[in-house]
């Protein structure tokens, strides 16, 4: 099965090519998939002086266990820490940075500017490595609370009070509603679905980075503004981000029945963290547009 998600692309196991990577076990096919029935083998083959079955026994445990699979439950966890430690960063940097209306906010600016070029350069990275780095999912979250924290700070200072806890709200929401949604009715991912969302994500990436160099000249087409082409574009983004969230569930699905490593864990957590960011940055920005008087 192909993927057009480049964060699940380099899942080589996704992609059908784990038979190449990762030994058999006794009674198990290539790709680590359980034969019905026969455990540990075919009995005529165990070699009684060795203690079991042969390639499966005779180590100093006398049993070669399975390598760890992916599963909901490590998922769960690994999701958990990543978009835990975005929350608590995010938190303290809250905290630490000065505010919007102090004498000299540039560090609130400069949390924005080397936090957020720091996660998307650990985005790009994570989303082409062929060998998940847990390391580097941390990092990626780690960057990514100090750009959300000063964010939302900012935009708490601008706007008034009452937009952040809201925005933080809706995004959990939509997580759970999407969850709910692909489960309720059995959403089926297609090829021509995830093609569609992939070239939609690097369109809106191709048209942020476009508008954020004319800012650098003193223009821009308004998408990061508070009128309307800014909440048309924060909303397409919101809906982006729930396809996303599809995409996800989906990658987690399948590779908890093809049996993908544990290591796979981190991969999803990864994803779905960027998702979430995603959902809670345009959240915040419709918010914001509506807050105006």
């Amino acid at each position: 099965m192909q993927s057009n998600n480049p964060v699940f692309r380099r899942s080589a196991e996704f992609n059908g090519s784990s038979a190449q990577q990762y030994p058999t076990y006794p009674g198990y096919p290539q790709g680590g998939q359980a034969t019905v029935g026969a455990p540990y083998g075919n009995p005529s083959q165990w070699d009684v002086a060795q203690g079991g079955s042969q390639g499966g026994f005779g180590g100093p445990t006398g049993y070669a266990e399975p390598a760890a699979r992916m599963t909901i439950d490590s998922v769960v966890q690994k999701t958990a820490f990543s978009v835990g430690t975005v929350v608590l960063v995010a938190m303290a940097t809250w905290v630490l940075t000065p505010d919007l209306s102090d004498a000299n906010p540039g560090g609130l600016f400069t949390a924005v500017l080397v936090g957020s070029l720091g996660a998307f350069a650990l985005s790009m990275v994570n989303s082409f490595k062929r060998v998940i780095s847990p390391a580097l999912v941390m990092a990626f979250a780690v960057l990514e609370g100090v750009a959300l924290g000063a964010l939302s700070k900012i935009f708490e200072g601008q706007f008034g009070g009452g937009i952040v806890a809201p925005a933080v709200f809706g995004t959990f929401a939509a997580f759970a509603g999407t969850l709910a949604a692909y489960k309720v009715f059995d959403i089926t991912v297609t090829d021509k679905f995830r093609r569609g969302v992939m070239a939609a994500v690097f369109g809106m990436v191709a048209l942020s980075l476009m508008e954020l160099v004319l800012g650098f000249f003193g223009n821009s087409f308004g998408l990061f503004g508070f009128g309307g082409l800014g909440l048309v574009f924060s909303l397409a983004g919101l809906a982006l981000g729930i396809f996303m969230l599809i995409l996800d569930f989906d990658f987690v699905e399948q590779g908890v029945r093809h049996g993908l490593p544990e290591r796979e864990s981190w991969r999803a957590a990864f994803a779905m963290t960027v998702s979430l960011v995603w959902i809670y940055t345009n959240l915040l920005r419709i918010m914001a547009i509506f807050s105006q008087d």
